[in-house]
């Protein structure tokens, strides 16, 4: 096939070599037969391989150059021929790819041209290859020589920017912070606004600096501060003008206008040209946002304004950092106001407390005088007003036991009772002061539970029988015998409610019943307050006083526990009284953690009271207890007592007339003396018994007692020393007790009074009358 191909190729080169050479009026030459030109010669497949390799290698070339001068273009940041670079890169990429065309373009040459051809595409590859070889060693060497320079100039150039930058930033941060030192150094708020605008105008060399303040109608602005007070204080602006909406609704510091209203805070002389301005709003504490319980809240509408200008005449302006230092010193005087704010109002609450404590304090202080003005008054009444009880009561009792006529007879128990009632609502006003005051503490000490309610039947029992009543007196099985508390208070207690049954009751009966209280039984729905809590220690004592008198409307059930408060029905007027009974017992229940109520069903049906008090039980150990002066049964009271040397001492001469004439009705021989002197002369081992009045104005009982004690050092040899008072506060008895006496003994005291107390000092020589 190809000795076949070749062989017509010759045929074709000879037929054109025989054919002439036409020449053309154009001066073109055509050969028709030349013997002079080679044939054309086949194409050699090893030279075809060395162009293929060629064109490939020298396309390679031509494609790395012009990457390899963009890197150098991308490292060399300081080369001024960039664009040059890139157009001899695009150059050389247009060659390759040429080179790269012909790898598909190739056609029949002769064997001269193609090995022409084939040289001189060795040959630039060749050049090429070795040109991109050479610029990977050239690229580092000119990196290294002049760009080298102009880089670390360039970077030294960058670097003094920033470090003026950070220079300016410092400088900037110094002065915030000595501006919020000066502006925290003082919480007074005309100090704090005052001294930011002179650290501004000398940190920022301004030439005026202004705040404007809201008024108190939040509708203007009022220039308050300025840094030359070259304007007068007090000149006003509408806070809705378009530039301090517009400065309002923003953060940051923004450039105004000089020629606006609030920036209009110089004359403007000839032809200055007036410097930049710029405002930022200043938050302000609202005061009415204080709240409970919390922390107060910035104000959303309630800003100041503070204007500053650059100097006239000057090229200066506002730089970033300037903007940025008067931002932050806004966001400090803000921070400073508020504080101030706090501050004020805080002294303000302080300064009310303060006024508040100190009238509180006069006012408790005037309290704590009344009180005590009226204690001192009630103790002075109670011992003046006992004085001539214990002559009332003494001598009508004696009278008593003398022969008189019916109608003589009645007069005298008449004068007692109400000596007696008399008597009863001195001790009731005392107690409700002691318990108002809270001076009257419950004296608790073992006692015989069941005693005191039969004491308290035997004392109604004669009451009630004038009146045809029938009282009686139930006492569960399992009421312990002895218990822990108040005797004397519980016994009051019961007396008062049992005595209000026989006085509102004309006819029927009256049941007095005790019993331990279950816990079902303890909680009164009327009384939510009360919360009994039962233990081993202790049990509650339930007490129901049942009448059929004439009974209570249910509306006027809670006025009975108010202290000088009466019903107005008519039997209630006509059996007298104070009113103080049932709100004294009311405090001596809740002093002993108890509770009292009453139940009517209404007018003529009787009525029901109840109450529960707190006692412990008795321990089996014996307990020493003083004993007090009760109603002793009459089997065990002597009657009288002849021969028995008493004597007595007192500077009322009627008290003391009053005791004797009770003592010698009694057949006691009596001595009386009414001073010091005169009772240590006459005092001797043959006395049995001193009477004394310890509070007598001018001696002190006590340093007389002790003087007593000192001179009769035997027990058996002293008298028995009793103090006849008419003082009942707690602390004569303990200063009786205190000096060694053997006993109190409170006035009035009646001839039946009288027969007991010396069958008991007689008896054990020793006896405290209950305070």
């Amino acid at each position: 096939m190809c000795w076949g191909a070749n062989l017509k190729r010759k045929k074709k080169a000879s037929n054109v070599l025989r054919k002439p050479i036409n020449i053309n009026l154009s001066g073109s030459i055509i050969m028709e037969a030349c013997n002079c030109v080679e044939p054309q010669w086949p194409a050699d497949e090893l030279l075809m391989k060395y162009q293929y390799i060629s064109d490939f290698f020298i396309a390679l070339a031509y494609f790395s150059i012009p990457l390899e001068l963009i890197y150098f273009v991308k490292k060399s940041a300081v080369f001024p021929y960039r664009w040059v670079l890139v157009q001899f890169g695009a150059f050389i990429v247009l060659c390759g790819a040429t080179h790269l065309i012909n790898l598909w373009t190739f056609s029949m040459h002769s064997k001269t041209v193609a090995i022409v051809m084939t040289t001189a595409k060795v040959l630039t590859a060749v050049v090429s290859c070795a040109t991109a070889l050479m610029l990977v060693h050239i690229i580092p060497d000119l990196l290294s020589v002049k760009t080298r320079e102009l880089f670390l100039k360039n970077k030294a150039a960058e670097l003094d920017r920033e470090m003026g930058l950070i220079r300016t930033q410092e400088e900037t941060g110094r002065h915030v912070r000595m501006l919020t030192h000066e502006i925290r150094s003082t919480l007074d708020r005309h100090t704090i606004l005052k001294t930011t605008l002179v650290e501004l105008g000398r940190t920022l060399a301004l030439e005026e600096c202004a705040l404007w303040m809201p008024t108190r109608t939040g509708l203007e602005l009022q220039l308050s501060y300025t840094l030359r007070q070259q304007n007068p204080v007090g000149y006003t602006v509408p806070i809705h003008l378009p530039v301090i909406n517009q400065v309002f609704s923003s953060n940051r510091a923004s450039k105004i206008s000089p020629n606006s209203p609030v920036a209009r805070m110089r004359p403007l002389a000839g032809k200055h040209m007036p410097g930049e301005v710029v405002a930022v709003r200043v938050p302000l504490l609202h005061l009415s946002n204080f709240q409970i319980n919390d922390w107060p809240e910035l104000s959303t509408k309630r800003y100041a304004l503070m204007v500053l200008m650059l100097p006239s005449d000057s090229a200066r302006q506002w730089h970033v950092h300037e903007l940025e230092l008067v931002e932050v010193v806004a966001d400090q005087v803000a921070v400073a106001l508020s504080h101030a704010a706090i501050l004020e109002e805080s002294m303000r609450a302080r300064d009310l407390l303060m006024e508040q404590n100190i009238a509180l304090d006069l006012a408790r202080r005037e309290a704590e005088t009344a009180i005590r003005a009226r204690n001192d008054f009630l103790a002075v009444m109670n011992h003046e007003m006992r004085t001539p009880m214990h002559a009332i009561i003494a001598l009508s009792s004696l009278l008593q036991e003398t022969e008189l006529t019916p109608e003589q007879r009645l007069m005298v128990e008449t004068i007692l009772k109400s000596s007696h009632l008399l008597a009863t609502l001195i001790n009731d006003v005392l107690d409700l002061s002691r318990l108002e005051d809270g001076s009257l503490q419950l004296e608790i000490a073992t006692f015989n539970l069941h005693s005191v309610f039969r004491e308290v039947h035997n004392l109604i029992k004669p009451v009630a029988s004038v009146k045809k009543l029938l009282v009686s007196l139930n006492l569960a099985a399992d009421l312990p015998v002895q218990a822990v508390g108040d005797e004397k208070r519980l016994m009051q207690i019961v007396l008062n409610v049992v005595g209000n049954a026989v006085k509102f009751s004309k006819e029927g009966s009256i049941s007095i019943t005790a019993f331990v209280a279950k816990s079902e039984s303890l909680r009164d729905f009327r009384s939510p307050e009360f919360f009994p809590v039962q233990s081993d220690n202790h049990f509650y004592l339930r007490v129901q006083v049942k009448d059929s008198g004439s009974g209570i409307n249910p509306q006027d059930i809670p006025k009975l526990f108010t202290k000088f408060a009466q019903t107005q029905s008519l039997a209630t007027r006509n059996s007298g009284g104070s009113g103080l009974g049932l709100a004294i017992c009311k405090r001596f229940v809740n002093l002993m953690e108890g509770h009292i109520w009453i139940e009517s069903e209404g007018p003529g049906k009787g009525c029901t009271a109840i109450f529960i008090v707190k006692l412990g039980f008795a321990e089996r150990s014996n307990e020493s207890k003083l004993p007090f002066v009760t109603k002793v049964q009459a089997n065990h009271v002597q009657t009288n007592f002849p021969g028995l040397k008493v004597l007595v001492m007192d500077d009322n001469g009627v008290s003391r007339s009053v005791t004797k004439g009770l003592l010698v009705h009694l057949g006691c021989d009596v001595t009386t003396v009414s001073s010091i002197d005169e009772f240590l002369h006459v005092i001797s081992q043959e006395h049995k018994v001193v009477f004394m009045d310890v509070c007598m104005p001018g001696i002190d009982g006590y340093e007389l007692a002790a003087r007593i004690h000192e001179k009769f050092t035997k027990r058996h040899e002293r008298p028995v020393l009793v103090a006849l008072t008419g003082n009942i506060d707690k602390m004569t008895k303990e200063n009786c007790m205190r000096v060694g006496m053997d006993g109190v003994i409170l006035k009035p005291v009646s001839v039946d009074k009288m027969r007991s107390v010396l069958s008991e000092l007689l008896e054990h020589r020793v006896l405290f009358e209950a305070m």
